[in-house]
């Protein structure tokens, strides 16, 4: 069994940001479980362009507000508290955090190693 909690990610390998970003990967690749589980936040006026090629990832509002852009068709979806959204398709898309910080819980498979932080693309490395 694994049980860890965000406190004790603060401040390790394992607690990665980026400009207008940060997330503790909560569940890793090394966990064995064939996704990876972080808990993000997005910081209010923060757009990302981010285009996750070389993975899958399904993302959770837990608090906040803010819009994920869909950047082949320009359609906007709302993100509030209770919002999924699924990027099934790897999927280019612009997250921005608009009335507040988003705090997401977000799962990638393939798993994350832990340290990852984006490429010029908006993308991760693809996994070793």
């Amino acid at each position: 069994m694994i049980v860890v909690t965000s406190s004790e990610i603060a401040g390790t390998a394992r607690d990665a940001s980026g400009p207008g970003w940060e997330s503790r990967r909560m569940i890793v690749r090394d966990d064995g479980m064939g996704h990876s589980v972080h808990e993000t936040r997005v910081k209010k006026g923060a757009e990302l362009h981010l285009h996750y090629k070389n993975h899958f990832e399904t993302n959770y509002c837990i608090s906040g507000e803010g819009e994920v852009e869909d950047v082949q068709t320009g359609k906007v979806f709302p993100i509030r508290p209770g919002t999924i959204y699924a990027l099934n398709k790897n999927d280019p898309h612009i997250l921005r955090a608009t009335g507040s910080d988003l705090l997401l819980v977000c799962v990638f498979t393939p798993p994350l190693a832990g340290n990852e932080v984006h490429r010029k693309d908006g993308s991760y490395a693809p996994v070793e």
